[in-house]
C-alpha cells in the first residue's frame, strides 16, 4: 500500500554559543511532549524555504531572510500512515526575539546533549549530523 508523502521543512537555529533551538510539541498534538526542530508542513504551491520562513514567523515570531537558509541534510522516515520527507536548514541569523507561540517550551541545547531530549523518530538521524558538524 502506498502512503501519502508529507513534506515538512525544519530549521536548526544556531546561536553564537553553538547551541541549537528545539521546541516541545504542545499537548493535544500528535507526538505531544516530544522535542523537535521548529518548522512545519509545506503547503501546496509553496517551496520548502517559503514554508520555513512562514512557519518560523508564526511559531517563534522571528523573521528569516531566504539568503540565511543553508540547506543541510534531510530525513526520510516512514510513519504508520504517511511517509515524511524533511529537509533541515541551518540558520545562524534572524531578526526578532524568539517567543514560543505554538510550543509548550523551547530550549537551547548543545548538539552533544540533544539525545537528552526525547524527539520524534524522524529527527534521530538529523541529531547525529548536527553532533558531527556543529
Amino acid at each position: 500500500m502506498t502512503k501519502p508523502m508529507v513534506l515538512v521543512a525544519a530549521a536548526a537555529l544556531i546561536d553564537s554559543d553553538g547551541r541549537v533551538l528545539i521546541c516541545q510539541r504542545p499537548e493535544g498534538k500528535q507526538l505531544a511532549g516530544l522535542w523537535e526542530f521548529p518548522g512545519g508542513k509545506v503547503e501546496p504551491g509553496e517551496t520548502p524555504e517559503a514554508a520555513l520562513i512562514r512557519e518560523l514567523e508564526e511559531e517563534l515570531g522571528i523573521k528569516v531572510a531566504r539568503a540565511c537558509l543553508a540547506p543541510f541534510v534531510f530525513a526520510s522516515h516512514e510513519y504508520e500512515s504517511f511517509h515524511l520527507l524533511m529537509p533541515l536548514y541551518l540558520i545562524r541569523r534572524w531578526e526578532g526575539r524568539i517567543t514560543a507561540h505554538e510550543h509548550q517550551a523551547t530550549a537551547w541545547v548543545k548538539p552533544a546533549r540533544l539525545d537528552d531530549y526525547p524527539m520524534p523518530p524522524a529527527d534521530g538521524p538529523l541529531v547525529a549530523w548536527l553532533r558531527d558538524v556543529i
